[in-house]
């Protein structure tokens, strides 16, 4: 483990509370999958921080940086990215630059995918889930989180246009029983002053804002527990599907 990774895990109560719930997740599933060393594709992860540490071997899909949005909303891989996954991270196995929805992995490959905020991005959400079962190996798990669309509109003050849609509930579950033998989709991290303070990022050159960064997340973390069945003012939705054996 790289000396960035272990300082990362050592900060891990003041990150985030989306990561530290999907890295806490996956740490869970890995545990009860039988392949050692277990196999993660990470779809969009960029630099993944959810997956830091983690026992498995990961490769990371995305799309290379491109366009003036991507810039702006610090979107897909560049040559500087690159660099620093080799630098900082030991379990990131391989880096794929292609589109999920045309993906050329080899089926029954990986034992787990996983994509945190990715499927928003995509138009032809279909494609893309199709894919995401053809690389899984049977009995293998699918792992996503997008934005709550049962309380967050993809409207100003806070239109991103990069996002296609935010899926409700309703519409998230039945885009993955298309795919997936068995899936289970919640809510969850409660939105508000915390969280929109908590995910501003901790920049060492400013230690009193660092500390409140830290102080609003662990706030946001405890405020987020039992919100699995709660729509209102949660941010995201978490779905787990399992492929048929």
């Amino acid at each position: 483990m790289t000396r960035y990774e272990i300082i990362r895990l050592l900060l891990k109560p003041f990150w985030p509370v989306l990561y530290q719930k999907v890295h806490s997740d996956l740490l869970a599933l890995i545990r009860d999958t039988a392949s050692k060393p277990c196999r993660i594709l990470d779809v969009g992860g960029r630099k993944s921080p959810y997956t830091i540490g983690l026992p498995c071997a990961i490769t990371i899909l995305d799309l290379p940086r491109e366009t003036e949005v991507q810039e702006r909303l610090n979107l897909g891989i560049t040559e500087r990215i690159l660099s620093d996954i080799r630098t900082n991270r030991s379990n990131i196995c391989e880096v794929v630059l292609e589109d999920m929805t045309r993906c050329t992995l080899p089926s029954n490959s990986f034992d787990g995918v996983v994509a945190v905020e990715v499927i928003e991005h995509v138009h032809d959400d279909d494609a893309f889930m199709f894919h995401v079962a053809r690389v899984l190996k049977p009995g293998g798990w699918a792992y996503f989180t997008t934005p709550n669309g049962d309380y967050i509109r993809n409207e100003p003050p806070h239109y991103n246009p990069a996002h296609i849609r935010h899926y409700t509930h309703a519409q998230l579950k039945e885009l993955l029983e298309r795919h997936f033998e068995r899936v289970n989709v919640w809510y969850g991290v409660k939105t508000g002053k915390w969280r929109y303070r908590g995910i501003r990022g901790i920049n060492p050159y400013k230690p009193l804002q660092a500390l409140e960064t830290m102080l609003c997340n662990v706030i946001n973390r405890y405020e987020s527990r039992g919100l699995e069945k709660q729509w209102r003012r949660t941010a995201h939705l978490f779905a787990l599907c399992f492929k048929e054996k």
